[in-house]
């Protein structure tokens, strides 16, 4: 296999190639330009300065033969698409199961976030007025999410919380927003997403990561470079996290600034799932998180990242070679793309977690300051576990365990 070769099979693997009748488009690896390609068997032809000048087959034509060699069928029929793609898999919906899941879901929502609140250590308090007990307002402000009312209106459902026994204090509205500004409730809410979603741990071992973003009250200026106009945009905080691809669960969550990189937050995602017991097969993103950091945190806890390399990457950087681990899995990407798309396709379940979330507890932020948006988001998370987890028992049969009855 000469370099023409080798280049072409990189063509075909890294590259969109688009059908035109009876020619194709191949993007140029060298700039944004394309080449017409002629496949014909008896006279091939390419528009590329190396056919021009040689007549004979270039790196266009052999990618776009590597690509409709991959497009055969058995019998020997081709199949007539502009790149290669992964058959979609369907899924059935076990009705009578969601049925009995959704109307049952907020009494044990409530049983649930209860149970999970009552293993929060109180902090010791050494002075000023008493406070109300971090479970009560942990679990009211779950509550008020999964309500989706304001706090005023949510009052009459905390009463009965209360009666309920699930409050020992009730918190007024005031109280609540208060605490949602504190720092201090960021790591109790991680913790506990982390263990709400221990119950699915012998379920999931294929993970997706990726991020999206939650608008909230405050405004951005933004400069319109084109027409010199100013406008007032919404700002928005970007959520990061990690869920199984079978029931969409999350398993790790960090927060950050609406124009943080993606990349460096995959590792603690990663390490975080793992501290919890899952035992991870699979992690899969997109090409933002493509780096050797990434790869190894991976493959250090058993699993096998599934992440696209970018068009400009190569098994060398410059006069540097790559470690072994990132030639293995550059070639992989490169020469097994139908094998490797299969695993891949797992990725689109974080999608479908982030659209669960925003479609049921709503995708903006009601709160005001960047501390009370990132315990306000996590708490949308929480709910949506516990939702996961009341579908898992009447879909898998899961009988979960949460809090002090856990222990």
């Amino acid at each position: 296999m000469d370099i023409r070769e080798q280049k072409a099979l990189e063509i075909a693997a890294k590259s969109k190639l688009t059908r035109k009748g009876d020619t194709w488009l191949v993007p140029s690896q060298a700039g944004p330009k394309k080449y017409t390609v002629d496949p014909n068997p008896q006279e091939p032809h390419c528009t590329c300065p190396d056919f021009e000048a040689r007549q004979l087959r270039c790196k266009h034509i052999f990618a776009v033969e590597y690509t409709i060699e991959r497009e055969q069928t058995a019998d020997g029929q081709t199949i007539v698409t502009e790149s290669v793609r992964v058959t979609q898999k369907t899924y059935t919906q076990d009705w009578p199961a969601y049925n009995k899941a959704q109307t049952n879901e907020k009494a044990h929502f409530l049983a649930f976030v209860y149970e999970l609140c009552s293993g929060i250590e109180e902090p010791i308090q050494t002075f000023g007025r008493p406070r109300i007990p971090l479970a009560d307002i942990i679990f009211s402000a779950t509550f008020k999410t999964y309500s989706t009312v304001s706090g005023r209106r949510l009052m009459s459902d905390l009463r009965d919380a209360k009666a309920k026994g699930y409050l020992s204090k009730m918190p007024s509205y005031n109280s609540l927003f208060d605490y949602l500004n504190m720092a201090s409730l960021t790591p109790y809410l991680k913790q506990l997403i982390a263990e709400s979603s221990l119950p699915l741990k012998s379920i999931e071992t294929d993970f997706a990561v990726d991020s999206s973003g939650f608008s909230t009250t405050s405004y951005v200026r933004w400069f319109d470079v084109k027409y010199g106009g100013n406008e007032d945009w919404h700002d928005w905080i970007k959520m990061h996290l990690m869920c199984g691809t079978s029931t969409h669960i999350v398993t790790s969550v960090e927060l950050s600034r609406a124009r943080s990189h993606d990349s460096p937050y995959y590792k603690p995602l990663v390490d975080a799932t793992a501290k919890s017991g899952f035992n991870m097969q699979e992690v899969s993103a997109d090409k933002a998180y493509i780096s050797e950091t990434n790869l190894r945190a991976t493959v250090a806890h058993g699993a096998t990242p599934y992440i696209p390399f970018k068009s400009n990457t190569s098994a060398v950087s410059g006069n540097k070679k790559k470690d072994e681990l990132w030639k293995k899995l550059f070639h992989f990407y490169s020469f097994k793309r139908e094998e490797f798309l299969q695993h891949y396709h797992k990725r689109s379940n974080v999608e479908t977690t982030f659209s669960m979330i925003k479609a049921k507890f709503g995708e903006r932020l009601r709160s005001k300051t960047e501390t009370a948006q990132i315990n306000e988001a996590l708490c949308k998370v929480l709910c949506h576990n516990l939702c996961v987890v009341i579908q898992s028992m009447y879909e898998l049969g899961v009988d979960p365990t949460f809090g002090v009855a856990a222990a």
